[in-house]
């Protein structure tokens, strides 16, 4: 068996989440209670207790969902129930990829936490300071998609699965790529409910400032092959790592092409580790015969 372990993005968040854990992983609540510290506020708590408007916030749900998959992570490896040597391969979504890299080593958790809280800070910051929105394609082909996004001057900005592609751009023209889509027989388009247009060119500001940040930060070369999101491709070398995190800020999320690369390297089962089980959805309607496991929001971290 050669393990992946997938990591969710932002939007997995949900009230409660990590509860659980800390209160019966005292490797949970390491991390839970070093993360306070690092950050200089109660993240536990609205994790734990919310409300959902703030856990919703940009800068919070970041380094919310970091400190959960690593938790999540701590308390299956303090149980036992990792394989020696494993994982093999790590890949995240979005802000996932930020916890594939920590678990890989690049950097180690206090400098990841740190890293993630600045990139939501910029990132809610750019939200703030333009109009954006986003939309979702279903059941269309890329071809199709990349030409309505063309036509409208707005960006592809997540190829999540086939037929599951995100579009965000300016909000008056995201709200017009919608119109003219299902003008042109696309079923099933429909605006986000969400904060701006990640992943798309209206996130420069955050990208320059983020490149910036980043600068003097060691990255480590990584224990075993990870995948970026800019290209769907393995990367290794600590200043490719770097420049495709900052990359990532303003490109697509090449998810699906993540996967596939992951398999294709030999990864043999996939293990997502987040709130929900998104990513292992994902997988699913990529691929059926995929072996794939999401590991709940339970203090026994049951599968399901």
């Amino acid at each position: 068996m050669a393990l992946a372990f997938i990591f969710a993005g932002q939007g997995a968040q949900k009230v409660g989440m990590g509860k659980s854990l800390y209160d019966n992983s005292p490797a949970a609540r390491a991390l839970y209670d070093e993360a306070n510290r690092v950050l200089g506020w109660d993240l536990a708590k609205i994790s734990f207790e919310g409300p959902d408007a703030e856990l919703t916030q940009t800068k919070v749900c970041q380094p919310a969902l970091f400190v959960h998959g690593l938790a999540t992570l701590a308390a299956m490896r303090e149980q036992g129930r990792v394989p020696a040597g494993a994982p093999q391969y790590a890949l995240g979504l979005s802000l996932g990829e930020l916890t594939a890299y920590c678990t890989a080593g690049v950097f180690d958790f206090a400098t990841g936490l740190k890293v993630v809280a600045e990139r939501g800070r910029l990132m809610q910051q750019a939200c703030e300071a333009t109009t954006g929105t986003m939309a979702a394609i279903i059941g269309e082909d890329r071809a199709k998609v990349q030409d309505l996004c063309r036509d409208f001057d707005v960006e592809t900005a997540n190829f999540n699965a086939p037929g599951q592609i995100i579009i965000s751009g300016e909000k008056a023209k995201v709200e017009a790529a919608v119109t003219a889509g299902k003008e042109r027989g696309m079923k099933k388009i429909m605006l986000l409910n969400v904060a701006g247009a990640y992943h798309s060119r209206l996130m420069e500001p955050a990208r320059a400032a983020f490149a910036t940040f980043l600068e003097p930060i060691a990255f480590s070369a990584p224990k075993f092959t990870v995948f970026t999101n800019t290209t769907g491709q393995a990367v290794n070398s600590p200043a490719d790592l770097k420049a495709a995190l900052v990359k990532q800020v303003v490109s697509s999320v090449r998810w699906e092409d993540c996967m596939r690369s992951a398999a294709a390297a030999g990864a043999t089962e996939f293990w997502e580790f987040g709130p929900g089980a998104v990513l292992s959805g994902l997988a699913r309607r990529t691929e059926k015969a995929w072996l794939v496991k999401s590991f709940a929001e339970h203090s026994d971290l049951a599968t399901v």
